[in-house]
């Protein structure tokens, strides 16, 4: 699972990165904080499960498909490595 983990904090660096570069508005950002911050939380705990953080990282990933497509895949691998660990 640290492998995991390590995998997971890099994809959200980079995502931190695409998006530092691209035009988004408050509440699209403060969603894409707010999933960052629990992903870190989750990361941290020993318990795995986070309600809801899946289906919102998918959501997100579905809303960046048309405007913000590199975002979008760094999202589509970050829920991908997400299910694999069992969130």
């Amino acid at each position: 699972m640290t492998s995991s983990n390590e995998q997971i904090r890099a994809l959200l660096k980079r995502l931190r990165h695409e998006l530092d570069t691209t035009e988004l508005d408050a509440e699209t950002l403060t969603e894409m904080h707010d999933l960052d911050r629990d992903i870190h939380a989750l990361l941290k705990a020993a318990d795995t499960t986070a309600g809801g953080l899946l289906a919102r990282a998918e959501a997100m990933e579905v809303r960046f498909a048309a405007k913000h497509q590199v975002a979008e895949g760094i999202l589509r691998e970050l829920v991908d490595t997400l299910a694999r660990i069992g969130v």
